[in-house]
């Protein structure tokens, strides 16, 4: 849905509050996470949790919203620079990744660039994507996608998946277990040939391949710091010694 239709009074959101040195004090937290969600009343974190006072009388109530609405009101309201996604039927949002993080995306971008084979392809970094979920439409943001040039374009926000050839995530300490386990199902059912797992907590690098149903036939873990192969539709290797 568009923004003009729902249009009410965002709550107070758990980011909100004290800021430090110009930041949020969540930026240094665990992601927001809102398992399951469903349709309960939303307040933000000031609200009397004992209903025995009216502190949260000028508060909207949200009771009965769809989680496609609770979502695009999170997003609508996030702070510069998080990134909010709905993975698995949880709404999950994510401070900016530190710059180690942001330094191995920039070195799998050039390596990509130089080594394809196809020269039509196309790196997109901050590219939302549709991918199907356990009961709903899931929306993900990778930390890279490899797809045709023109694949995406315009100012769409969420994109049809289908022309991925590989997305890949660089697991944060806050994110790796959604990194290791939830994104591969949505990225296995919209049928996204590779999965790359760029994992710094566990020092490995896992190729995902062979989309089936909801997982990958083929896993392939390699030690990070060794010369990796992507299979096609890529077909060509990666020196992860530089992440």
């Amino acid at each position: 849905m568009n923004g003009s239709a729902f249009a009410v009074q965002a709550p107070r959101l758990p980011w909100e509050g004290r800021v430090e040195r110009g930041r949020s004090v969540m930026a240094v937290a665990e992601p927001i996470i809102m398992p399951g969600y469903q349709g309960e009343a939303i307040h933000g974190p000031y609200d009397d949790p004992d209903g025995d006072s009216d502190a949260d009388s000028g508060v909207p109530d949200y009771t009965g919203a769809g989680v496609e609405q609770v979502f695009e009101l999170f997003s609508a309201t996030a702070p510069k620079g998080w990134r909010v996604e709905l993975i698995e039927g949880e709404i999950c949002a994510t401070p900016p990744a530190d710059a180690d993080h942001e330094l191995i995306v920039s070195e799998l971008t050039d390596q990509v660039a130089e080594r394809r084979r196809d020269r039509s392809l196309r790196n997109w970094t901050g590219i939302g994507l549709n991918v199907p979920g356990a009961s709903e439409t899931g929306h993900v943001v990778p930390d890279l996608v490899i797809a045709p040039a023109r694949s995406f374009q315009g100012d769409q926000k969420w994109n049809d998946p289908s022309p991925a050839l590989l997305v890949a995530e660089v697991t944060s300490t806050s994110t790796a277990d959604r990194d290791r386990e939830k994104k591969i199902h949505g990225y296995a059912r919209a049928g996204i040939p590779v999965y790359l797992l760029i994992d710094r907590e566990e020092g490995e690098v896992t190729v995902y391949s062979e989309p089936s149903d909801d997982d990958y036939a083929k896993g392939a873990k390699h030690k990070l710091g060794l010369t990796v192969s992507l299979p096609a539709p890529l077909g060509f290797d990666l020196d992860t010694a530089e992440f």
